[in-house]
């Protein structure tokens, strides 16, 4: 059938095994570190983990400039470990989890902080804060044969090379696999989704200009810098 326009092209993120992975959606858990939800203003209680979505067009690639969004004057990093799924379900067992990761990025979790925050006391959703254009930078991807679990090691974050974020991956309060058995409760998980879950304490504002890289041990960091806002 003929378009009116043409469709966007897809979003392909960079492996190390050579083939692009597409993107499809992106899943984000929400204070899955109980520093960060500390930090927040929250208590962590040990209830189930909560999530939000992103477009997969928010997705930008490690190494290139994101502009600082509109509408904001407090806009945050947050390093996240991404998962990368490579085989759909629906209702995964944890025990199963495993099966259906590609692999695993670094990656940040761009939040326009004061619109969050002006959500939060309103009792409204979070979208406007963080559902934004290239709020979503992404590493290179690397297959879980290579890297094994993800179930440990060192996360941190520096802007313009001073420390900000330094934590441990096994501090995550809900695991990779229950965070999978989760979300699959409610939408069917597909080849191409990306899950964030979530960021250690220490999250900040940036300036035009900063330079941010998160480090994952065992993956390439994701940097990028950030640009001056979009003429209107």
């Amino acid at each position: 059938m003929a378009t009116l326009f043409d469709p966007p092209a897809p979003i392909i993120a960079p492996t190390t095994q050579g083939p692009g992975f597409p993107v499809r959606r992106l899943f984000c858990i929400g204070q899955n570190y109980a520093a960060h939800a500390r930090e927040m203003g929250a208590t962590p209680d040990g209830s189930a983990p909560f999530f939000f979505t992103k477009w997969a067009d928010t997705v930008a690639l490690s190494g290139t400039t994101i502009a600082y969004p509109p509408e904001t004057s407090d806009y945050h990093f947050e390093a996240e470990l991404v998962v990368a799924i490579g085989k759909g379900g629906r209702s995964i067992a944890p025990a199963d989890a495993a099966d259906h990761i590609y692999g695993y990025a670094a990656g940040l979790d761009m939040t326009r902080r004061d619109l969050q925050a002006q959500a939060k006391g309103k009792g409204r959703p979070w979208d406007v804060a963080k559902n934004v254009e290239q709020a979503a930078p992404l590493g290179v991807i690397h297959p879980a044969s290579e890297t094994g679990p993800m179930d440990a090691g060192h996360i941190g974050l520096t802007c313009n090379g001073d420390v900000r974020q330094d934590g441990d991956l096994s501090d995550m309060i809900t695991s990779i696999p229950d965070i999978i058995a989760y979300i699959s409760r409610f939408y069917r998980l597909e080849p191409g989704d990306l899950i964030y879950t979530g960021t250690p304490s220490g999250v900040g504002p940036v300036a035009v200009g900063d330079h941010l890289i998160v480090t994952i041990d065992g993956l390439t960091p994701c940097e990028v810098r950030i640009g001056a806002p979009e003429a209107a």
